[in-house]
Parts: structure tokens; sequence; C-alpha cells
């Protein structure tokens, strides 16, 4: 499961990390992200199992069944690509939309396009390398960001990450996020019911998870991070019609990452131990999503 904390709304930087949170909303602040959705069917399938009527895609009950999807990828699986990242032999820089990624599982990330937001044009754009590596290297640096993501060191760090997902099967596609055509931040766009994280919640197939930094410190602290997660989350929503909810798990010590959920219309859905931390689940619901 990789890092997952975001930077956003205040002056400090938040990285988005996963967790699972029970309780009261927290006060309002900064920005993370990870989320994602549940089919009609399966929810159908579960309340006739359980003789519960009236279920809706907001409610978190436990399934304890894996997607047929998940069961499938795990068979079929050989295991990480250790070698290179793609585009490695030089050359002329890599057009903006290269990637060797399969992008199907998450219905072609890709090709999202760019998306009106209130502060100026975003477009998510599926890392390469290459061109990417040093910048992203240098914002994991920032002591910020370092202190919830744990990417500070050389470029061979952040570069053994990204090629993590580059090399899998395409159920992470990490990206940087373009606002009126300046790269500022980094997001992972993931399936939180394939991921590690599923153990961890009561995941439902489709589920869409989301991380996020800003990075740069002038982009820090003006309500960027929660307008940004609101426009990443809905074109998650929009794109991905299986999907019935994005999913998001910042550290709960980072409160001004879960407040920028909370501004972006996510709701708090339970506290959860990760491996690596006390999280707070965050949840934004397709039936909710005209309304918070």
């Amino acid at each position: 499961m990789p890092p997952t904390d975001a930077s956003a709304h205040a002056a400090p930087a938040i990285g988005s990390d996963s967790g699972d949170p029970t309780g009261t909303c927290p006060a309002e602040s900064s920005t993370d992200v990870t989320g994602e959705p549940v089919s009609m069917d399966r929810e159908a399938a579960d309340s006739a199992d359980t003789g519960t009527t009236g279920a809706t895609d907001c409610e978190d009950t436990l399934d304890l069944r894996l997607p047929d999807e998940l069961l499938a990828l795990l068979e079929e699986q050989a295991g990480p690509d250790d070698g290179p990242g793609p585009g490695s032999d030089g050359g002329a820089a890599p057009p903006l939309f290269d990637s060797t990624i399969d992008h199907d599982l998450l219905d072609r990330v890709a090709e999202w396009g760019p998306v009106a937001t209130p502060v100026g044009t975003f477009h998510l754009v599926p890392v390469v390398i290459e061109r990417d590596l040093p910048l992203i290297t240098r914002w994991m640096n920032d002591p910020a960001v370092a202190e919830f993501w744990e990417l500070a060191g050389a470029e061979s760090v952040t570069g053994e990450h990204l090629r993590a997902q580059l090399g899998g099967d395409g159920r992470s596609v990490p990206c940087v996020g373009v606002l009126e055509g300046t790269p500022m931040s980094y997001w992972e766009i993931y399936r939180a019911d394939l991921d590690p994280l599923a153990r961890h919640y009561p995941a439902r197939p489709h589920d869409t998870g989301i991380h996020l930094l800003i990075g740069e410190v002038a982009d820090r602290g003006r309500g960027l991070g929660s307008a940004l997660l609101r426009a990443v989350a809905d074109l998650a929503l929009d794109r991905r019609p299986a999907c019935a909810r994005v999913v998001a798990e910042p550290a709960v010590r980072n409160t001004p990452s879960v407040a920028a959920f909370l501004t972006a219309g996510f709701r708090f859905s339970a506290e959860i131990d990760l491996p690596d931390k006390r999280a707070a689940l965050m949840v934004r619901d397709r039936s909710l999503r005209h309304l918070l």
C-alpha cells in the first residue's frame, strides 16, 4: 500500500496516508485523498444474504467476499517488475501522455482529460519517469511532505516507488497534477478494493482510492487542495460508472489534510489501524456528491 497523504489547504504541506476512521469529524484545515465505489448488484446480494433492506452506497457494511476480479489478479500476477522504468533509452523528452500502464482497471485515467475547476483548468497526466522523476523527487524532499510520504532521499528512492506502480498491472496510476499548464501536485489513483488497504475496511467492488500532495509551498494554504480533491473525486465518479464511492485514508494526526477532505465533500467514516499509521477513512459517495 503506497503512502497516502496530500498537502493543500493549510500552510504546512500535507501528505495522504491510509486509514479508516470512525467517530466525529475533526476540525477543518488542509488536504489528502483515497477512495472508491460499490456495485449495486453486489450490495443487493449482500442485503439478501443478511436479511437487510434499503441499503445505500454510503453505508459502511462489511463484505467478507473477495471480488472475482481480485481473485483473478492474485492468480495471474507474477510479481513486481524490478527492471528499469519505461522509456529509459534517453533521447527526446517523452510526449505528455506517454505511459506503458494498462489503464483498464481504472477506466483509462490517461483519457479522463482536463476539467474546469474553481481554481483553473486541471489535468491528471500519468507519470513518465524520465520527464517527471526530478520534480517529484524534489517535492518528496520537502520536510512537510516527507513527514507523511517518507520518500525523502536520492532520486532512486522516489524512482523505486514510481516504478513499482508503472511496472504493475494498472491497479495504481501515479500522475502529475497540472493546473493551468503548470505541474504542481502528485497524485496516485488506485483501486482501493484491490489494494492491501481493503483488508482494513469494508471495501466494496471498484472502490477508488486517491493519494495527493501539493508540491510547491506557494500553492499551499490557498484552498487549492480541497478544490482539486473535489474535482478529482468527481472525475473518478464520472469516468468510472461502476464506482460508487471514492475513499482516502490520511493519518488521523494530519488534521489539515482531514479537514481538506471534509471541505471537498468527503465524510469522515471511521478510524482504522494500518501497518504504518492510525488513519481516518474519508469517503465521497456518489449518492451524496451533490449534497456535500
